[in-house]
């Protein structure tokens, strides 16, 4: 039976987005001329957000449910919210949750520790971080779809206040393209979960009431494309996918980081916990459909990423396409391609973080991001030389890297399924991987090597705190890639019920 109070767990739990609201009053409360102060306390309230996800990920052995649990959750409370509809706040984790967390908090140190420079309007800067923070970590611990949704929609605002405020070029005009469209998405999750709620005849939004539920073949048949497409157009699918590379162009480093990190995983999430875990002949009868999108979002990005001169636009359309990946592994509907797509998110999202904070200590150096305009940093800029050439054969596969282990596990699922186009797609994917080696290493070269500039004379290599950002990223990269059974560990027992769940 699950707790009806505030439990210990419940409450642990909850502090993950109950510590950014706290920054966010105590960031009011100084006076804006405190920079300095205004910084260290918001990482130091990134970093104690670390420290208890990384306690509830040590804590998880021993307070997981046992195997084939009505309730596979840790630290589990449903707590009422409003009688009528039945919205209760319901919390909880399971391997998968806590390794989405532990990807947020990782890039929220990051992103604090590259945005130490900031100096214009930094106390609303970090605020709207810390808003950002808190709707993410509240939308992995929350299993009634309705506070996952509320959670969801705290997202968008500080998103469209970052780039709109803190931006460059284009701002204003990206930041409400990339609110716009995420907005479009929202309402088509909002029309799944209501459907949920009234065609289960419970009047629920608690996800695993709802999966005990049978819903008709006829429902699921128009409520499982809205879901998957309203959170496939936050994780980037194709043709919808359009925001992202704008958004991230005008974004701030640190928020370009966190929206291709940790944001559009929140669709990737959605997909696989809500629309396939409660519709799965919906799943069975649609997923061709997103296969053959996903495919296509993996080849596109990768080739439009080929003609980009902009480096925040290389890494955009990399993104486009390795986020395709995600979703073309949960597309092959079985254990191996739904955990190479759930290690993809965590790979792709600490790579993509690194690589944007990269691009965004060479841009405030060198005041430029084409990379005709680049090349010999590796002698000015040793340090930062070295983590761009690492992410970059990470990102296109190299073994003994992050992207090794996930790309292996979706293409062996996806390549398991039995029908031809599964083969055929999972074979232009796997070729996709020498689009993806042309970009990154024309990239490296151009940027990196080559005769020194004279402009570039007297650059300084990376500080103190963008050292301690990237070897924060890289670390979680080599970890995965050397020794990927310690997130294999965490999240396989909480895959095989949804696996379960797409055999009904």
């Amino acid at each position: 039976m699950i707790p009806t109070t505030l439990t210990p767990g419940a409450l642990l739990l909850s502090l993950t987005w109950g510590i950014p609201t706290l920054t966010i009053v105590a960031l009011a409360l100084l006076p804006a001329a405190r920079t300095r102060l205004i910084r260290w306390v918001s990482l130091g309230s990134a970093l104690l957000n670390l420290a208890l996800v990384a306690g509830l990920i040590a804590a998880w052995p021993a307070h997981r449910p046992p195997l084939g649990a009505e309730v596979p959750l840790a630290f589990a409370a449903r707590i009422p919210w409003f009688d009528q509809p039945h919205i209760t706040y319901f919390v909880g984790v399971d391997g998968i949750s806590l390794l989405m967390m532990l990807l947020a908090a990782l890039i929220a140190v990051c992103g604090v520790l590259v945005s130490w420079r900031v100096e214009a309007r930094a106390k609303e800067f970090f605020i709207y971080m810390q808003v950002l923070l808190a709707g993410v970590f509240g939308c992995f611990i929350s299993f009634d779809l309705f506070t996952f949704f509320l959670f969801n929609e705290v997202t968008l605002i500080p998103t469209y206040l970052l780039i709109g405020i803190f931006g460059t070029g284009r701002k204003e005009y990206c930041a409400m393209k990339l609110n716009l469209m995420l907005f479009a998405g929202s309402a088509l999750v909002l029309v799944g979960l209501l459907g949920l709620y009234y065609a289960s005849g419970l009047h629920t939004f608690d996800l695993y009431a709802l999966a005990k539920v049978r819903f008709p073949a006829d429902f699921q048949h128009w409520a499982f494309p809205a879901l998957f497409l309203g959170f496939g157009v936050l994780g980037a699918l194709f043709p919808f996918h359009t925001w992202s590379p704008d958004g991230h162009s005008s974004a701030p480093t640190a928020i370009s980081m966190f929206l291709a990190g940790v944001h559009m995983k929140l669709g990737g999430y959605g997909c696989l916990r809500v629309a396939m875990f409660l519709l799965p002949e919906g799943a069975r009868e649609w997923m061709n459909v997103f296969l053959v999108l996903a495919t296509i979002n993996i080849i596109y990005g990768a080739f439009i990423a080929v003609k980009q001169t902009d480096l925040k636009y290389i890494n955009a359309y990399s993104s486009v396409s390795h986020c395709g990946l995600v979703l073309f592994g949960y597309a092959a509907l079985n254990f191996l391609g739904v955990r190479g797509a759930v290690l993809q998110m965590f790979s792709h999202g600490l790579l993509t973080a690194l690589i944007f904070a990269v691009i965004g200590m060479i841009y405030s150096r060198t005041h430029t991001r084409q990379i005709g305009e680049l090349g010999g940093l590796m002698t000015r800029l040793p340090f930062i030389g070295v983590a761009f050439t690492l992410a970059a054969l990470a990102g296109l596969g190299l073994p003994g890297l992050s992207g090794f282990v996930a790309e292996l596990n979706v293409f062996l699922g996806a390549f398991a399924r039995t029908p031809v186009l599964n083969k055929v797609c999972t074979v232009i994917a796997i070729l996709s991987i020498v689009v993806t080696a042309v970009y990154l290493l024309r990239t490296i070269n151009k940027v990196l090597h080559g005769p020194a500039q004279a402009k570039d004379e007297g650059l300084k290599d990376a500080d103190l705190a963008e050292r301690a950002a990237i070897v924060i990223l890289l670390a979680g990269v080599i970890v995965m890639g050397v020794w990927p059974r310690a997130v294999t560990a965490l999240i396989d027992g909480s895959i095989e019920p949804i696996v379960e769940q797409l055999a009904r």
